[in-house]
């Protein structure tokens, strides 16, 4: 059984090395992507308010972003209860944000070339920078590290436990070098980072399969929400239908009473976000994040109607079942900052800790490919290696 396993994990771990080592080495750099992009736009994401500390009407802010980008569309807007927080204006996937001051009007700029670049590691790292293409990729090596780290658990278990062999695995020995370092190093640090590696894969598993994320709502009695469908481009466009763009008509007219219904719904909230509709007259969806609870960002939605401000859906974080509960969670373990800052740092050293376990497990591997190459085909005028012959790997 232990052979079956070790060469199972092996296996596993050349074929799917190089696309889990991107993938750690891109989760090291975006271990503390909200604190640097925060830290290096804190010029733009904070404002001193007036004295008489009044806030513009949320219309008022959104006609400042269109006239700051008139060649593209808003497609959200964010305020934050912090009275030094900016407002945010963003323009879908590809056309960034801006930041707006929310008592004078004033834009503030966009985003930072960092904060884009980040962006772009995220891409990477979730789908190697195509969704249609690398999803299945970075999915497949996902849950193949999820294997490496159950079955590296198995054969990290000491058979005997004693003093000499629980230390071989749990400390590092410095004066080793070779096969013998290697080895040291992939057992050492496997067992230490393998419960926030196997945290790390579990929600990845959610995120990238479908079946994964209906698993996670079976287990908890519920139905997993039907997937979101995306409306083709002529029905995004009111061509289908007839309807004017939102390029055409504006942005729906009387928002910002709108958004005061938002602000009642949840009197203490944090933030509010708003999905601006394809149609001025569609519905409007508010996304409210409350207070901090058992969850560090509970978010609830609300879906108020255009036109007449009636509400159309209201879905209060603690009134949803288990499972989405659940699944709220997922993304907060995967990057750590369901820890704060202490869980953010624990997700960047295993990150870093799996970029040096795929080095060592490779170079193992390589060592025992070259070792086997050696007593198959032995150098001429060499006797060849007797059966059962140790041969040296170093």
């Amino acid at each position: 059984m232990r052979t079956l396993v070790f060469w199972t994990h092996l296996l596993v771990g050349v074929t799917a090395g190089a696309v889990i080592l991107f993938m750690s080495v891109t989760g090291v750099l975006l271990a503390f992507e909200p604190q640097i992009t925060e830290w290096l736009e804190r010029d733009r994401r904070t404002v001193t308010p007036p004295v008489d500390a009044r806030r513009l009407p949320v219309d008022a802010l959104l006609a400042r972003a269109r006239a700051a980008r008139p060649d593209q569309r808003p497609g959200m807007v964010t305020l934050r209860s912090d009275p030094t927080a900016s407002a945010v204006v963003s323009f879908g996937r590809e056309g960034g944000a801006v930041f707006i001051d929310p008592y004078r009007g004033a834009v503030l700029g966009g985003l930072s070339p960092v904060h884009d670049f980040l962006h772009a590691v995220v891409e990477w790292h979730r789908w190697l920078g195509s969704r249609d293409v690398g999803r299945p990729v970075t999915g497949a090596a996902n849950l193949g590290f999820l294997g490496l780290v159950v079955l590296g658990v198995y054969l990290w278990w000491p058979r005997r436990f004693t003093a000499q062999t629980v230390r071989r695995v749990l400390l590092f020995e410095g004066r080793l070098s070779g096969r013998a370092r290697d080895f040291n190093w992939h057992h050492v640090i496997g067992i230490w980072c393998a419960p926030v590696l196997l945290v790390v894969t579990l929600t990845g598993l959610v995120m990238s399969y479908p079946w994964a994320n209906d698993l996670l709502y079976r287990l908890t009695g519920n139905d997993a929400p039907p997937p979101a469908d995306r409306p083709a481009p002529a029905a995004r466009d009111g061509q289908a239908t007839g309807r004017p763009r939102r390029d055409d008509a504006g942005v729906p007219a009387g928002l910002h009473p709108l958004w005061r219904r938002a602000e009642r719904q949840v009197p203490g909230w944090v933030a509010i976000s708003v999905r601006l509709p394809p149609w001025p007259d569609g519905s409007l969806m508010f996304v409210i994040q409350e207070p901090p609870g058992w969850h560090p960002a509970p978010r609830s939605q609300l879906v108020l109607d255009a036109s007449t401000g009636a509400v159309v859906k209201w879905e209060p974080f603690t009134g949803q079942n288990l499972g989405r509960r659940l699944r709220a969670w997922v993304r907060p373990l995967h990057t750590g900052e369901a820890g704060g800052i202490v869980g953010q740092a624990l997700a960047g050293v295993a990150s870093a800790g799996a970029t040096v376990l795929v080095w060592t497990g490779l170079s193992l591997a390589w060592k025992r490919f070259r070792s086997f190459r050696r007593r198959r085909v032995p150098r001429l005028g060499e006797p060849a290696v007797q059966a059962g012959q140790e041969v040296s790997m170093d």
